[in-house]
């Protein structure tokens, strides 16, 4: 295996590099794999058109010494090639988590790992996946399945967040529920509502092809923003729903999540407003509501689940954008920021 490798590596807002870096070696506890495929989402896509909020710019590097940049990727599956824990033996396929907790803090001994007091993810801030190898704790990995195949698995870290945002959200059989953003996480959110419980879900976005392939992945109905009869029939639903999910992050929509949800009912949110949002505080003590929010996954719990669905659905199918080799990703990233993309890009370092 040579020394170097080729690496796609943040610097700032509009300026991600391909370099070439030193391979790392993993240390106890962990193994080195050659990804196969990683994925970008929608924080990368904002810290590179206005970064950096997350990703920390000036900070010694890992594997070098000196102050620099930051080799993205938090969703990334491979191939271990060296292998430091005896859970994974060298040419075991994994797909990885991406978040490292610490296992003592409060929160990790009550199973809340993505709330760890030292939680740090690859790509958002250390050595990322977006690169030909990348060394990571055999703790944040999961087999993939022999049928699954990488493109597929791919998809796993991103619908594991959504499956946990599910599980937040804490619908039960025969609960009514509305989904409103059906974008890339809300799809995901929407494939683990439908995986956990027997609901009636409802989504509502734009008119197009978000909506059609909320239709074919489980939706009960789907509602048109801009539709003629929107207004209406938002109202119609008006104090009538156990849950609503807020996967837009579009202003004024968690006050419409508090209108649409019954009394006693839950709203959870998952969309991140680019500002401060209006809350109708009476509405939401009078009728006691309750809102949740989610962070991103709980590995043991929600990586496995998220393979199984993959396994055994066409959700990859209708969520894959294409596989691109990494000297794409800038292009990409534009590409996503901007909201041409509606899907997922994965990216084969190998081409």
């Amino acid at each position: 295996m040579a020394s170097q490798m080729k690496a796609a590596v943040y610097h700032g807002a509009g300026d991600v590099r391909m370099e070439s870096v030193a391979v790392p070696s993993p240390r106890d506890g962990e193994v080195l794999i050659r990804v196969t495929r990683s994925g970008v989402c929608g924080t990368d896509a904002s810290e590179w058109k206005s970064g950096p909020t997350i990703f920390p710019v000036e900070r010694t590097h890992p594997h070098s010494g000196h102050h620099g940049p930051l080799i993205l990727g938090h969703e990334f599956i491979g191939e271990v090639v060296e292998s430091r824990d005896a859970r994974f033996e060298i040419g075991a396929r994994v797909a990885s988590g991406a978040g490292v907790s610490c296992g003592d803090c409060p929160r990790c001994r009550e199973g809340r790992t993505n709330l760890c007091e030292r939680y740090r993810t690859h790509g958002l801030n250390v050595e990322g996946g977006m690169a030909e190898y990348v060394a990571v704790p055999a703790d944040t990995l999961v087999r993939i399945p022999d049928q699954i195949d990488d493109d597929t698995a791919g998809l796993a870290q991103p619908l594991a967040v959504g499956l946990h945002a599910a599980r937040r959200a804490g619908a039960r059989a025969g609960d009514r529920v509305v989904l409103i953003g059906a974008g890339a996480i809300g799809t995901f959110v929407l494939a683990g509502l439908t995986h956990l419980a027997d609901v009636d879900v409802t989504v509502v976005d734009f008119s197009g092809s978000r909506l059609d392939r909320a239709l074919r992945l489980g939706a009960s109905r789907i509602i048109a923003v801009d539709g003629d009869a929107f207004e209406a029939e938002m109202e119609a639903l008006r104090g009538t729903l156990d849950v609503v999910v807020e996967a837009s992050g579009a202003r004024g929509q968690l006050n419409r999540a508090i209108g649409l949800t019954r009394d006693g009912g839950t709203v959870l949110q998952v969309g991140l407003p680019t500002g401060l949002q209006e809350v109708d505080i009476h509405q939401l003590v009078f009728r006691e509501i309750t809102i949740r929010t989610t962070l991103a996954h709980v590995c043991t719990d929600d990586m496995p689940d998220a393979l199984t669905i993959l396994g055994s659905t066409g959700l990859a199918r209708e969520m894959l954008d294409s596989v691109r080799a990494l000297e794409e990703l800038p292009a990409q990233l534009d590409r996503l920021a901007s909201g041409r993309i509606e899907g997922k890009v994965l990216f084969d370092p190998r081409r």
